[in-house]
């Protein structure tokens, strides 16, 4: 069982966002045996147009969701996420990251739960500020325009890298329900660069395994 969302907001001055929180058991056949469990999840986020105030009270919030279970968890599930949500093909991260984890147990069930509600709980405490700051710009074609070309990137992770969308699509499951998770437009440029010194341009240091924090 779990909780998954994306989010793709209009205006392209407040980020697209990820989070998922996850459980699995395994039933052994032989009563006499314990179930196996493990949790999973994380959260990331995907600007457009980057603001480092946005990226650092991002990375915070996650470090304090963390901050309960260890002085480690947060650098080890940051480094985490920058590895796996990784454009290999484009040498780029998909965002500026945020937290990934999987196979918790450890810790035994109630503080592998008790982590993961943290991280859950934690989300709208990231996101909704960075909401709050940039609803209010105004954009137009340019920053729309820009908006889609970028978000190819997204499709090309989630189609080529990405778990869970992968076993969902080679298991069989519900295709429309497994790739709800892309974004509504999108547009592919060939050879495409910004204007140097743009805010466009910005976004490419963004785009680098980096301390938030």
């Amino acid at each position: 069982m779990g909780v998954s969302l994306v989010i793709h907001p209009r205006n392209p001055y407040i980020p697209t966002t990820h989070m998922n929180v996850r459980l699995f058991v395994a039933h052994p056949r032989n009563e006499d045996e314990e179930a196996v469990f493990w949790f999973g999840g994380g959260l990331d986020l995907t600007p457009y147009y980057p603001y480092l105030e946005d990226a650092t009270h991002f990375h915070q919030k996650c470090a304090d969701a963390l901050a309960p279970f260890g002085a480690d968890k947060y650098p080890t599930y940051k480094k985490w996420c920058d590895e796996y949500f990784y454009l290999k093909h484009r040498d780029e991260t998909r965002g500026i990251g945020g937290i990934f984890f999987d196979d918790l147990n450890v810790a035994g069930f109630e503080q592998s739960f008790a982590l993961v509600r943290s991280v859950g709980d934690h989300f709208t405490k990231a996101y909704m500020p960075i909401v709050e700051q940039r609803r209010h710009l105004k954009y137009g074609d340019r920053e729309r325009d820009f908006q889609a070309y970028r978000r190819g990137r997204y499709v090309e992770f989630n189609l080529v890298f990405d778990r869970g969308t992968l076993f969902g699509l080679q298991s069989g499951g519900r295709t429309e329900s497994i790739l709800l998770s892309m974004p509504p437009i999108v547009r592919w440029r060939y050879q495409w660069e910004p204007e140097p010194d743009s805010h466009e341009a910005s976004l490419a240091d963004f785009l680098k395994p980096r301390e938030w924090l």
